[in-house]
């Protein structure tokens, strides 16, 4: 599904990745954990098509990730990043224009999932109401969540995605994940995926 291959990225004269490779399978589930700077939101980065390597290749499927393939491939991808980011406007409407883009126009939000996966989240009805900037980084984290469920892209590259969860909502979580018939990579220092024995855990410094 995803494949590094003698991947070498310089910063600055200062080796990210020399002669780094990684395979990771359809449905599987992947946690990457490392000091910061050791270059683990490269890789995503780096998969999405906004970081070049200065040599080595990077398939996502049976695509190569170049410049004429990476709209196909962002198509099969959710970013959750660290800082999330939606505009200022409210919620419902933020929501409504995330399904209008190109890219997400033949999926249909429907009511069901959504307060489905809003209960899973614990995010009551009453959110869909507020505007962003209202909204604590918790709120923010799950809407991502949220719109990370209902795309139901068949890759999700999830960046800490458990940082601003209480303990209960967590476990709730990774239970979903691991569920979920998905290839996933998980960045994080949380323990809590440690505790899963289908997730690969994948170190360096």
């Amino acid at each position: 599904m995803i494949r590094y291959e003698d991947v070498h990225l310089d910063f600055s004269g200062k080796a990210v990745f020399s002669g780094f490779n990684l395979k990771v399978s359809e449905n599987e589930k992947l946690l990457i954990s490392g000091p910061s700077g050791c270059g683990k939101t490269t890789l995503f980065r780096i998969l999405l098509g906004f970081e070049k390597v200065d040599a080595g290749r990077v398939f996502c499927g049976d695509l190569e990730v170049t410049a004429p393939n990476i709209r196909a491939i962002r198509n099969q991808l959710f970013y959750l990043s660290q800082d999330i980011d939606f505009r200022n406007a409210p919620v419902a409407a933020v929501l409504d224009e995330i399904f209008s883009f190109e890219a997400n126009r033949d999926i249909k939000p429907v009511r069901a999932p959504q307060r489905q996966y809003m209960q899973l989240l614990e995010l009551e009805d009453e959110l869909l109401k507020q505007n962003m900037p209202e909204l604590s980084g918790g709120e923010r984290q799950r809407l991502g969540l949220l719109v990370c469920f209902m795309l139901n892209r068949p890759i999700w590259l999830l960046d800490e995605p458990t940082a601003s969860l209480d303990k209960d909502l967590r476990k709730k979580l990774l239970d979903h994940v691991m569920a979920a018939k998905k290839t996933v990579i998980i960045i994080s220092h949380d323990n809590i995926w440690r505790q899963c024995d289908t997730c690969q855990i994948e170190r360096w410094s």
